[in-house]
């Protein structure tokens, strides 16, 4: 298997390959945990520690691990690195470890941390390996505090409230009140989650499909090929 490029291996984490918007995968913490930004953010900052570690450690492995091995050798990698981010969170931010509840365990089964570890990391050396769990870990945290903040914005009409359960007292007075009387439950609930992930995708999508159209249109024209044809025939 080639070594894709640093570059190329970024493009595909961050957008091209992007696990919420493309794969669809982790959506179950993605829908229940996006009602704030805090929370968001809570969770992608733990989804981040565990793809970045996972990755590093199964590609220094990849080549001690036997083929019947690898599927729980991985789970049990990342269940390690599961674990120490809940500790570390139980330890320095236990009211929103509290909050998110089960959601920091069950990163263990995410789907985007195991299929990165088993299509990429067990098959590449360490540098790609980093780099494919860093981009991917950003990647999906950006769409999990995008949604935070819609969701946060346009049900509660704040912003960045209780960011001290994350960052300390310090972010105490960060919050932001935009539409003070806005109070649209529907983006708060699960259903709005799904609608406002549904709005992300259709984004992407037309995002996409404009800069095909620009990339398409700045290729040259390519010219046509004269060939002479051949007639034979009699003549009467």
């Amino acid at each position: 298997m080639t070594t894709p490029s640093l570059g190329e291996v970024s493009r595909h984490g961050l957008w091209s390959n992007n696990p919420a918007l493309v794969q669809l995968l982790g959506l179950c913490p993605l829908l229940a945990v996006s009602s704030s930004v805090v929370n968001a953010l809570g969770l992608a900052l733990a989804t981040l520690l565990v793809l970045l570690g996972s990755n590093v450690a199964v590609s220094l492995i990849r080549h001690q691990v036997t083929g019947t091995l690898r599927l729980p050798a991985f789970v049990m990698i990342i269940a390690a690195f599961v674990t120490c981010a809940e500790l570390l969170m139980a330890a320095y931010t236990f009211e929103l470890y509290r909050i998110l509840g089960i959601f920091i365990p069950l990163i263990v089964t995410n789907c985007a941390i195991l299929g990165r570890a088993e299509a990429f990391a067990s098959r590449q050396p360490l540098l790609p390996s980093a780099t494919d769990g860093l981009m991917t870990g950003l990647g999906f945290g950006a769409v999990l505090v995008l949604l935070g903040g819609l969701r946060e914005l346009f049900g509660q009409g704040t912003l960045f409230v209780g960011m001290d359960l994350l960052l300390g007292p310090a972010a105490a007075g960060w919050g932001i009140t935009v539409f003070p009387d806005l109070d649209f439950l529907f983006l708060v609930l699960p259903p709005g989650a799904f609608f406002a992930t549904g709005l992300l995708i259709a984004l992407k999508n037309v995002i996409d499909d404009h800069l095909e159209r620009r990339r398409l249109a700045r290729q040259p024209d390519r010219p046509r090929e004269h060939r002479r044809v051949r007639v034979t025939g009699t003549i009467r």
